[in-house]
């Protein structure tokens, strides 16, 4: 069998779970081997502003996806939280590896620990406005890099923000402080979860890749990938969802006005039902919102 290439980021989270993703391919297809092919993306280039600055969602994907499209790959592996609510023409997300844990974490003091106008480094405007939502005396501070550059960056008396799938899959769970609740700390579509793409016209690759597909992973990251949708690919709001069985958890904020919404909704079985259910609850918290 030929070799499957991999495309995928090079920092150490993205190149842990490429390999934990070729060592699943490897021994799923005895005989197929996967090698990595390295890119570097405008996320990983532009470390000097705040990511929400350099268009958010999709910053840490197109080169990889390119990799694919320009036949240099034959796979692109993301963290799912990363990519944007419509599939990139020409590619199709073949496989969604099973999730791994899907909460925030905080790294150096629990939030009770933390004291009045305590320092909190994340870049992402989601944790920001769920922090926010229950200490507001709390004061933030940008914070971009890689895993290791990140923890180096904890503000003294203060704590940092990070997934707790990145710290596990890194070996690096000591540091975690307190792993937030998902009821109250709703993770961002897709956290915790490797998304797997190919060609669309490559039957032989799609037919490789399901074999880590997981079909619970699928339909929980379909229905928050649905609920992204339905708010449109210029919504620059504080986003997050996070389905768990046949429960969808919603939240939307406005930074401009410090009003945060969030709610739930029963996910039916059938699949085009449980998008239609998804969207719904976007649209309905976006209108109790007001944005």
């Amino acid at each position: 069998m030929p070799t499957l290439r991999l495309a995928t980021r090079g920092s150490a989270q993205a190149t842990a779970q490429s390999q934990a993703v070729a060592d699943a391919l490897a021994a799923a297809h005895p005989g197929v081997s996967v090698e990595l092919v390295f890119v570097e993306t405008l996320g990983d280039q532009r470390l000097d502003v705040p990511l929400h600055t350099i268009g958010g969602q999709g910053v840490f994907v197109k080169e990889v996806q390119r990799a694919v499209l320009e036949g240099h790959a034959d796979i692109a592996v993301h963290s799912a939280k990363d990519l944007p609510s419509a599939t990139a023409a020409g590619l199709q997300l073949a496989a969604f590896c099973e999730r791994r844990d899907p909460r925030d974490a905080l790294v150096g003091a629990t939030l009770d620990q933390l004291p009045i106008g305590a320092t909190v480094a994340t870049g992402s405007v989601r944790r920001r406005a769920q922090l926010q939502s229950v200490r507001p005396d709390l004061q933030f501070v940008e914070l971009r890099g890689n895993i290791h550059t990140r923890l180096s960056k904890l503000p003294e008396g203060g704590a940092l923000v990070m997934a707790m799938a990145a710290l596990h899959i890194l070996q690096l769970t000591d540091r975690v402080a307190q792993a937030l609740p998902v009821d109250a700390f709703v993770p961002a579509p897709g956290q915790g979860c490797v998304a797997i793409e190919c060609r669309v016209d490559d039957a032989v690759t799609a037919d490789l890749l399901a074999a880590v597909d997981h079909a619970a992973t699928r339909a929980a990251v379909g229905a928050e990938r649905a609920f992204l949708a339905e708010l449109g690919t210029g919504c620059s709001l504080p986003v997050a969802a996070h389905a768990a069985g046949d429960v969808l958890t919603g939240f939307l904020a406005d930074p401009a006005t410090g009003r945060h919404v969030a709610d739930t909704a029963v996910l039916p079985e059938q699949p085009a039902e449980r998008l239609a259910t998804a969207a719904a609850l976007a649209r309905e918290l976006q209108a109790r919102l007001g944005a």
